[in-house]
């Protein structure tokens, strides 16, 4: 006999995980209630019920989709802003650098897919569950590109011109990338880009 069903919020964040792999394969634009519940083994009552509506279940994927985000980034730097492995920092560059070969990495081409979708539904529809979404995204890079920075760089006019041509070049390749999948033309322009944030001498 089988056991009682588990708590709501149990059972919202497994639907949620499920929920979360079905968009990163099949995107969250187009996101209907009734095949998503099918593929997940519930109902879109339920979902409804546990959700609020589907634009919380779509706020909840994009919190879901940002936590992703935030675990990356925070895997790149420590608080200090040594490499992960306790190794100096090794600034814009370096840290560039890192951040692409995790974007370059095949098997993250399905969430980066649906970061991408996120970031452009953010920007013609700013009223909707999307909201601020792209904005939070750059904030987010930007954050940890200026930690990669000499303190004296890290607060002025210059430094944020720096981190921002940076996040620039790895956004363009990482689109490119996701447009053509061609890895080695996009990382050595990445390079060659990177390049020239190299620190002198």
């Amino acid at each position: 006999m089988p056991g009682p069903d588990p708590a709501p919020s149990a059972r919202r964040e497994e639907l949620l995980e499920l929920a979360y792999r079905y968009v990163r394969d099949r995107g969250i634009a187009g996101l209907s209630l009734r095949p998503l519940a099918a593929e997940i083994g519930s109902s879109p009552r339920v979902l409804l019920f546990l959700f609020g509506s589907k634009d919380g279940l779509t706020r909840a994927l994009l919190a879901r989709a940002r936590a992703d985000e935030l675990g990356f980034l925070d895997g790149m730097r420590s608080p200090d802003g040594s490499a992960p492995d306790g190794s100096a920092p090794d600034g814009l560059a370096g840290t560039g650098l890192r951040v692409w070969q995790w974007l370059a990495d095949r098997s993250h081409r399905a969430v980066l897919t649906l970061w991408v979708e996120a970031y452009a539904r953010s920007l013609v529809e700013p009223d909707g569950p999307w909201a601020d979404y792209a904005r939070q995204t750059v904030e987010d890079w930007l954050r940890v590109l200026a930690a990669a920075q000499p303190a004296d760089e890290r607060d002025t006019a210059a430094g944020a011109a720096r981190r921002t041509a940076v996040l620039a070049v790895l956004r363009g390749a990482m689109l490119d990338l996701l447009a053509t999948g061609d890895a080695a033309r996009t990382t050595d322009a990445v390079r060659e880009s990177l390049a020239m944030f190299q620190p002198a001498g």
